[in-house]
């Protein structure tokens, strides 16, 4: 895809995420919407992976650590084929296989995700397992900035340098905000890129909504034995002015006026985003 089309799925990401949150009465409105860029990114433009061959063992492995985004991770999955779109309907739905987390029963889903910390450790299992194998593939995985306090996320980054894992890139949604406000109150992290460099990773900040950005950044191959940290700045709840940068949008479900208001706000982005190419 060209960036410009790129740009304008990842708004059909957004709009198909609000109404799935919507709809379904559920869901964590303010990261799906901060890390739709990068999602829309891997699923359509990097990951080399293939719908009809979902365990192909030549595939690159995605864990979405913050598992919570999973309205994103559905909407991504379905819009690449993996399973039809018009499943999104059940979500939140009574029997529905599409749970408020990951369910690796769904067709390209590695894992399951949501206790906060465990992806990374997972993903560095993962790049092991590719590397003792002899296997060629990559392993990316997309955290969010609030389990960055937990313990397991700093094992994992020990253990990504110490076996030089150059297949190993971890994305990190810096969004800012967590469930209980700004992290830096909850938990202070800064300064986050000297701390991972410090444990051997190589490290780059990019605008985490920037298509270009992210596309070329993730392009870019690993520092021979050397894992890879990329600090997406993002803006929670991105695309829509009543949910962004607002923490009570961690979690959230529109009513019937900011629905249509929100609706209406991404599919302008989206004109505007058409008409650059006329």
């Amino acid at each position: 895809m060209t960036i410009q089309a790129l740009r304008i799925e990842a708004e059909e990401v957004r709009k198909t995420v609000l109404k799935m949150i919507y709809y379904g009465k559920g869901g964590h409105t303010g990261g799906d919407f901060s890390s739709a860029d990068i999602m829309t990114a891997l699923y359509q433009e990097i990951l080399h992976i293939d719908p009809d061959h979902p365990d192909a063992p030549d595939r690159d492995r995605f864990v979405l650590s913050k598992g919570h985004c999973v309205e994103t991770y559905y909407a991504v999955l379905s819009r690449r084929g993996f399973f039809p779109k018009e499943q999104l309907e059940s979500y939140g739905r009574f029997g529905t296989e599409l749970t408020g987390h990951p369910n690796n029963h769904i067709p390209g889903i590695e894992m399951n995700t949501g206790a906060l910390g465990h992806g990374l450790s997972i993903g560095v299992g993962m790049a092991i397992g590719l590397k003792r194998k002899g296997n060629p593939r990559r392993v990316y995985v997309l955290m969010g900035d609030g389990e960055q306090a937990e313990g397991s996320v700093w094992e994992a980054y020990m253990a990504g340098a110490f076996y030089q894992l150059d297949n190993l890139i971890a994305i990190l949604d810096r969004n800012h905000l967590q469930i209980s406000g700004n992290t830096e109150d909850v938990m202070k992290l800064e300064p986050l890129a000297e701390k991972y460099r410090s444990f051997g990773w190589d490290v780059v900040e990019i605008d985490g909504n920037d298509m270009q950005q992210i596309v070329d950044t993730l392009q870019q191959p690993n520092k021979k034995g050397v894992p890879r940290l990329v600090i997406a700045h993002t803006i929670k709840g991105k695309g829509v002015k009543e949910m962004e940068n607002v923490a009570k949008w961690h979690h959230g479900v529109p009513d019937a006026a900011l629905f249509a208001s929100a609706m209406s706000q991404l599919e302008e982005t989206e004109k505007e985003i058409q008409d650059e190419g006329r």
